[in-house]
């Protein structure tokens, strides 16, 4: 049976650029674009119209921006698109925004065309897009807007006084573990190294994890842990 293409929506306010995302995509096998669109009430109307699966979605555009606009497709339970942000400004509050909006991924436009489509298929395969270095930024920002009282054990910093809801009584104590390192912004790959266990194991931790909290992915889960005081950035 031929596997279905990847179905991208296309949106950004300047035409000359999503000319280019489209050559780029485009020419990849197994990605079709279904439509471009020029602003962010366009992009919540096609992603109802067209069912994409993945929307490489702009911050700054006139009337509805992308953050409102991802908002609302996030929201929508007739939409099953994933949103990748695509943005010019390398700005904290703008990727604190777009992951609180609910996007799957934040890539900069100065990105190489090698990445946009390494982005597009992690996206697309249902994984969120979150390196470490942009986890720290994450850390950063939520630490700034709402330090924890914490307390150094053997040269680890750890938060007082979480607050959290009986979801969180739910796990276990290795899945505690993982929760705390993924919040780090480390991959299964370190996870696995951190705690001598396989690749496979972690994976089907943080798949738990996200099932017990009710999370959608990674991302929603350094939100979830930072939110409710359980982590703290390594030192």
């Amino acid at each position: 049976m031929t596997e279905q293409p990847t179905r991208i929506l296309l949106v950004d306010d300047q035409e000359l650029l999503r000319a280019g995302f489209r050559i780029i995509l485009g020419s990849q096998p197994g990605i079709e674009i279904v439509g471009e669109a020029s602003d962010g009430a366009e992009a919540v109307a096609l992603a109802t119209t067209l069912a994409p699966d993945v929307i490489c979605m702009d911050v700054q555009m006139p009337g509805m921006d992308g953050l409102e606009a991802t908002r609302r497709i996030v929201a929508d339970p007739e939409v099953h698109a994933a949103v990748l942000i695509l943005t010019t400004f390398d700005r904290d509050d703008y990727l604190a925004e777009a992951l609180r909006a609910g996007a799957s991924g934040f890539l900069l436009k100065n990105s190489s065309p090698e990445e946009l489509v390494a982005a597009v298929s992690v996206i697309a395969g249902g994984e969120a897009l979150l390196s470490p270095a942009v986890t720290r930024r994450v850390i950063e920002g939520f630490t700034r807007q709402a330090p924890a009282v914490e307390d150094t054990v053997e040269d680890h910093t750890v938060p007082a006084g979480p607050t959290t809801g009986a979801e969180y009584g739910q796990l276990t104590e290795r899945e505690r573990e993982v929760l705390q390192l993924v919040a780090q912004g480390l991959s299964n790959q370190e996870i696995a190294t951190t705690l001598f266990v396989g690749e496979a194991t972690v994976k089907s931790h943080v798949s738990k994890v996200l099932q017990k909290l009710a999370l959608r992915d990674r991302i929603q889960a350094v939100i979830y842990t930072y939110e409710h005081g359980l982590a703290s950035p390594r030192s």
